[in-house]
């Protein structure tokens, strides 16, 4: 099983507060678990996946600036 967003994770992941006891009961339950691991919300970090980000940013860029059918326009 997976869980990829804990629901108050913008309170806990988004400025160092290492040097803070987390004073949140479910998060401190999930670290007790030996099959959980937690990680700041960054899973898309990767080499592979900023390359693929960039190469479809540029694509899109350039289908619109020829007048070309974009599929990823909003």
């Amino acid at each position: 099983m997976g869980l990829d967003v804990y629901e108050q994770e913008s309170e806990l992941f988004f400025e160092d507060i290492s040097d803070q006891i987390i004073q949140d009961d479910t998060f401190a339950r999930l670290m007790t678990f030996p099959n959980v691991i937690i990680t700041g919300h960054q899973a898309f970090f990767t080499e592979d996946a900023m390359r693929s980000i960039v190469e479809i940013t540029l694509s899109n860029i350039t289908q619109i600036e020829h007048g070309q059918i974009c599929e990823n326009k909003i």
